[in-house]
């Protein structure tokens, strides 16, 4: 009777919850009815797992109903999750910015633990790992069904203490790495200088929180040092925050000009993001992209690119554009959701599309460096002569031979 009475309290509040929608009254009775009878297929699996499952301690009502939650996100897709306690904190902890891990940039791609990029200086750069690289296996446990925030938990920890991966690269296993967590720190932007020619170079890593205060102080300092064009290096940046991604688009765009709109099922999702406060919009730019930048990063080269703002130089981006609302549950735990898509300027969805660059170029392989063509293949040359008289319009003379060198 106790374990009846426990799951009719489940239903209820089940069916609570999820009524509360918009349904048109036509078709409210007969959504509840399939309501009802799905909650209540799930509520007697419950009961059943309670009563006859054989390890005593796996069958704990929290436990259960944590991996029913964590199954009905994950089946949403890669982006949607439920996250526990303590992944909510991990979460709000990387958006501080600093932590006890590995430093590297990690994702999930084809349903495998793939690194976008290690951070110079890092435990993760100094072991060689490489963007690209597949990690299967922490502490021997396979990431294979992990999310992405559980799989960061295994990689993070307390400054000192060892953890073990491998690693997949170029389809073969390597040796197992061990490597030793540090206190890692993330700046947004990491780094700042001048090339000849009066060319500013900005590397922008993520979209985290400042990262729009970070960049704005980086451009007045090669604004000091007598900057007359900039190359803002997106590459291997995975994207972040919305509000960030808009911000650092406003410093470019003159006021007022559409940056991203977002669209989802509710008219609460449904906005249009305008440049605003602008300081930099004379000033010629190129953007460096790879096919590791992703959602913001996309966010603001589509938004360039619709309006000519700048020249996009690389490969093809990740397509990521869909936006992910965290909603903190009452027992500390949080859902991430995905609750919209966004769009560029001119409508384009680079979920579907990806940023295509205006000036394509090759990536070499494991190094993440770019290069227009190898000199001895005279059927490039063209490629070669059309970035030089783009860049030549928008930096002014001889620029283009100057860049190509720095992209060689």
């Amino acid at each position: 009777m106790k374990t009846y009475r426990w799951l009719a309290g489940i239903l209820i509040i089940f069916v609570m919850l999820f009524s509360g929608g918009q349904t048109p009254a036509s078709n409210k009775g007969k959504e509840n009815d399939n309501l009802y009878k799905e909650l209540r297929l799930f509520a007697n699996t419950l009961d059943i797992v309670q009563k006859q499952y054989v390890d005593v301690d796996k069958v704990g009502a929290k436990k259960l109903i944590y991996g029913a939650l964590r199954g009905m996100l994950a089946s949403l897709g890669p982006h949607s999750q439920f996250m526990g306690p303590d992944l909510y904190k991990e979460l709000q902890i990387q958006s501080q910015g600093y932590f006890g891990g590995l430093g590297m940039v990690v994702t999930l791609k084809n349903n495998f633990l793939t690194v976008i990029s290690p951070l110079k200086g890092t435990p993760a750069s100094r072991a060689g790992i490489k963007a690209g690289d597949m990690i299967i296996k922490v502490e021997g446990k396979s990431t294979k069904d992990m999310t992405l925030m559980e799989a960061v938990n295994k990689l993070r920890g307390p400054a000192g203490s060892p953890v073990t991966i491998t690693v997949i690269r170029n389809r073969k296993i390597l040796p197992d790495i061990t490597l030793t967590r540090q206190k890692i720190e993330l700046p947004a932007v990491q780094d700042t200088h001048m090339i000849e020619g009066g060319i500013g170079y900005i590397r922008l890593v993520e979209f985290r929180a400042g990262a729009a205060k970070e960049l704005k102080t980086a451009l007045r300092k090669l604004q000091g040092e007598g900057m007359k064009g900039l190359i803002l290096d997106l590459r291997n940046n995975p994207g972040g925050l919305l509000e960030e991604g808009v911000a650092v688009a406003s410093e470019f765009l003159p006021e007022g000009k559409l940056i991203v709109s977002t669209r989802g099922r509710t008219a609460e999702s449904d906005h249009k993001f305008f440049s605003r406060d602008p300081d930099y919009t004379n000033i010629p730019l190129v953007l460096l992209v790879n096919g590791f930048s992703a959602s913001a990063s996309e966010i603001l080269s589509g938004a360039m690119q619709d309006w000519k703002r700048a020249i996009i130089i690389g490969t093809k981006t990740y397509g990521k554009a869909s936006v992910q609302t965290v909603i903190p549950l009452g027992d500390g735990s949080a859902l991430r959701l995905t609750t919209a898509k966004y769009f560029t300027p001119k409508g384009r969805d680079i979920h579907k599309t990806k940023i295509v660059p205006d000036i394509i170029v090759k990536e070499r392989k494991g190094t993440g460096e770019m290069f227009l063509s190898p000199p001895e293949m005279p059927a490039n040359k063209g490629k070669e002569k059309k970035l030089k008289k783009k860049l030549e319009k928008k930096f002014g003379d001889d620029i283009g031979d100057k860049l190509k060198g720095f992209f060689q």
